[in-house]
């Protein structure tokens, strides 16, 4: 049973849709992409078909195999974005345990 909201599952497609087009882009085969990123290429085959049901490992080590971790990681960093730099001084709130 799937659970996510459609804009869940939605990102999920086009993020299968976005690695497979960078691995295309490299001309990686398949198998090339899977061995390195260390899974199965049924699993990448899910990941490239917007399959939520995948670890999230799994998909980011396909991000990182395919040289796209720090774009990943770079992109949601706030302390990037124009909050994120207006905010720096703000206290934030503490993480609850």
């Amino acid at each position: 049973m799937n659970r996510n909201s459609i804009q869940v599952n939605n990102a999920f497609i086009e993020i299968g849709t976005h690695l497979k087009t960078w691995r295309l882009l490299y001309k990686l085969k398949a198998t090339q992409v899977a061995e390195r990123a260390g899974i199965s290429l049924k699993v990448l085959r899910k990941i490239e078909n917007g399959d939520s049901t995948v670890t999230t490992s799994a998909l980011l080590e396909v991000v990182r195999s395919l040289g796209l971790l720090e774009t990943l990681t770079d992109s949601i960093d706030p302390l990037a974005s124009d909050l994120g730099k207006a905010r720096i001084n703000d206290k934030l709130p503490k993480r609850i345990k």
